[in-house]
């Protein structure tokens, strides 16, 4: 497998956990409404949708990647779950949380590169 094959699996990959993530924000608006009805079942049924799209294609990409390296990645759901707060609810980032973000990026790397050297030197 080639390098600029495993970095469109990868970016795949990120895709995937953001749909993940992004169903998540689509919970909180959901909460959010519970005193509106149509606006309650309308951020729920979009959060159970995008529940289902991300079960169908975490299990494309478990079948690409090695367990632990697809579990690695999803720790990335971390960093797109603060992004959608700054984002949607404006909230606010603090050195803890962008120490801890970093963290959680570094790590995630480390086990792509190793990952993409192995496929690559078989």
């Amino acid at each position: 497998m080639n390098k600029l094959s495993n970095l469109k699996n990868i970016a795949l990959l990120q895709g995937v956990i953001i749909i993940y993530t992004i169903s998540s924000v689509m919970s909180k608006q959901a909460s959010a409404h519970g005193e509106q009805l149509f606006l309650f079942l309308f951020f729920f049924g979009l959060e159970f949708v995008l529940l289902g799209i991300y079960a169908v294609l975490w299990q494309q990409m478990i079948k690409r990647f090695e367990l632990s390296v697809a579990y690695a990645n999803r720790s990335m759901a971390v960093v797109w779950s603060m992004v959608w707060a700054v984002v949607f609810f404006h909230n606010t980032i603090t050195i803890k949380n962008m120490i801890g973000v970093l963290l959680i990026v570094i790590g995630t790397m480390i086990i792509n590169i190793q990952d993409t050297k192995e496929k690559i030197d078989d």
